[in-house]
């Protein structure tokens, strides 16, 4: 057996809407824990079988096939709670709304096994649903690393269970406000276009339309200010695609602020904002991307829950340079 697996073959059948699908786009999009890298290196360790056979990661599955993966080892204990200050906006018996700081990552993976939000949670409530997994008690949906603003916790599997319904159901109804490079010509727009991974880089995602592993997505946004080279916009994402926001405002030329990913930069200095003075002192050192509200059902008795996050510092010293200018 292939070195570094853990030793329980787990078993997937090819849905017919898979069919034609790359064997390590399928298995990425089954097994988010894992990278796709990760997965890529344990198919070619030997660790995948489709039928009797093995395969390579750019086989395309046909539906019914039979796949059994023996899956890179996980740490089987949780995070352990760690005494990092969290700014909770809204709690009861059943839930949880936390403002998450731009930089903390959610869960433990890829290498962020401390300092995680579920480590802050571990902390700080005595109840977290773990029907999530064992590495991410409480943790219904996610955000980006460097995206701040509000999250959802469930603090039992019930509450969990009719949260993520919600969330597959496109119940939850999910604000976020961007900083954005240039400034679009409308006013509001949906933004239609379909998104898959990105075919060379492997941290990316894309627009590919052609695709047939592409997902369809869509985000509404609407401009809330307009600077010289710089625009304030709300945008309501109607699906939940990784990097769906940031993904469709670059490909409409319109980046977030700060994206290194999609936008070619990672800063932003105030000379730069106030166009070209002479000010190298860094106002921001991240994507300018924040989830301002959640609005959803609550689980209990179905009660409408909203919930709104304040803009963090950085984004509102970024604003208030770009006001002084106007």
């Amino acid at each position: 057996m292939p070195t570094g697996l853990s030793h329980e073959p787990v078993e997937l059948i090819v849905p017919p809407e898979h069919a034609g699908s790359r064997l390590d786009v399928f298995l990425a999009q089954h097994f988010t824990d894992h990278s796709r890298v990760q997965l890529r290196r344990v198919i070619t360790a030997g660790g995948v079988r489709i039928g009797d056979q093995g395969g390579k990661p750019s086989y395309r599955l046909l539906a019914g096939q039979t796949i059994q993966i023996v899956l890179p080892a996980m740490p089987e204990a949780g995070p352990k709670p760690e005494a990092i200050p969290i700014d909770v906006l809204y709690e009861d018996d059943w839930l949880a709304l936390v403002n998450k700081p731009p930089g903390m990552v959610v869960h433990p993976a890829r290498g962020h096994w401390s300092g995680t939000l579920t480590s802050a949670l571990a902390h700080h409530f005595s109840s977290l649903s773990g029907a999530g997994g064992v590495t991410r008690p409480g943790i219904v949906h996610r955000l980006d690393r460097d995206t701040s603003g509000v999250i959802l916790i469930a603090k039992n599997d019930t509450a969990h269970h009719r949260l993520a319904a919600q969330f597959a159901e496109r119940e939850i109804e999910k604000q976020y406000l961007a900083l954005v490079v240039g400034v679009p010509d409308r006013d509001r727009d949906l933004i239609d276009r379909p998104i898959g991974m990105h075919p060379h880089q492997r941290d990316k995602m894309a627009i590919r339309p052609l695709d047939p592993d592409s997902r369809t997505a869509q985000s509404f946004y609407e401009v809330r200010e307009r600077f010289k080279h710089f625009a304030l916009v709300a945008i309501q994402p109607k699906t939940g695609r990784t990097h769906q926001i940031r993904v469709h405002l670059a490909s409409i030329g319109h980046p977030v602020l700060c994206d290194a990913q999609y936008g070619g930069r990672d800063a932003i200095s105030r000379g730069e904002l106030l166009g070209g003075k002479p000010d190298d002192d860094v106002v921001l050192n991240r994507q300018a991307l924040h989830a301002e509200r959640l609005s959803f059902s609550h689980p209990e008795d179905g009660r409408r829950v909203t919930v709104e996050a304040p803009l963090p510092a950085d984004m509102l010293a970024v604003l208030g340079i770009l006001r002084s200018t106007e």
